[in-house]
């Protein structure tokens, strides 16, 4: 039995791209074109190649997360052609083919915004082009077939982070779920000295890695010199109180600035 759509929330986040790109290229072809939403890889997708095209979309507002497209070369000539209403023919990937598929994906977030709007409110998509896959390891992974199911109709891989999907998941538990009717509390004399420490500053250290080095290793550096890390770029990063681990997140960029998207709490420890 096929369980509903409104479980998986990421699904229907997705089912609203592809609807969107259906849209879209039914205007620009003068003719309905129907788009497939695609939960497993389709016979034949190529690997992962240096020619792919890489989209990258921040997304902020009622959503937040990361999410990340991958078109093959072929596909990438294939929407490119189609955007700019030019006979389909076998020709390599171009410059102007990468900028062409990356305005229609964007013309495509236009339409995402919209209809996402009465589900999670004012939502902000930003798609810019990458030179590598992302940073972050992908949590969802779908396909959307642009077109009909036929040999050499194009199909783009596409990844959500743990980030985003945590927190459609989290929208759809909050509007599933009825809170329960809040407890009485007692007055308790220890919380009143709580709200007095609650304005106190507490300096938090972000940990990206560490590495152990030789006395002589030390001394032997100099500007320019680089030291690595024991940790991949898809590990989460550190956050730490005092030494102690706080939380794990993804390192982002805020205003020119480093910050983290907190996805993981750690559990508390107790001394006692």
């Amino acid at each position: 039995m096929t369980e509903p759509a409104t479980l998986h929330p990421e699904a229907d986040f997705l089912e609203t791209w592809t609807q969107s790109c259906s849209s879209v290229l039914a205007q620009i072809l003068g003719s309905e074109c129907a788009c497939t939403t695609l939960a497993e890889s389709p016979a034949g997708f190529p690997q992962t190649t240096e020619s792919d095209l890489w989209i990258l979309c921040t997304c902020s507002g009622g959503v937040r997360g990361e999410m990340s497209f991958r078109i093959p070369a072929a596909a990438t000539v294939r929407l490119a052609q189609t955007f700019m209403s030019e006979a389909a023919a076998q020709a390599d990937v171009t410059s102007e083919h990468r900028e062409a598929a990356l305005e229609l994906l964007r013309q495509i977030a236009g339409l995402v915004t919209t209809a996402l709007k009465p589900r999670w409110g004012e939502v902000q998509l930003r798609l810019d082009p990458a030179a590598a896959p992302p940073s972050w390891k992908p949590a969802w992974t779908a396909w959307i077939r642009a077109g009909a199911d036929q040999a050499g109709t194009p199909v783009i891989e596409v990844q959500l982070s743990a980030a985003l999907v945590a927190g459609l998941r989290q929208e759809h538990a909050g509007s599933t779920q009825a809170a329960p009717p809040p407890l009485p509390v007692e007055p308790d004399a220890g919380d009143h000295k709580l709200d007095l420490l609650l304005d106190v500053e507490l300096g938090v250290t972000l940990r990206l890695g560490s590495q152990q080095l030789l006395l002589r290793e030390v001394l032997d550096l100099n500007p320019g010199s680089v030291v690595s890390l024991d940790r991949n770029l898809q590990d989460p990063v550190e956050m730490l109180l005092d030494g102690r681990l706080l939380a794990r997140g993804e390192l982002v960029v805020m205003d020119g600035n480093y910050g983290l998207r907190v996805t993981e709490i750690a559990p508390v420890a107790s001394d006692r």
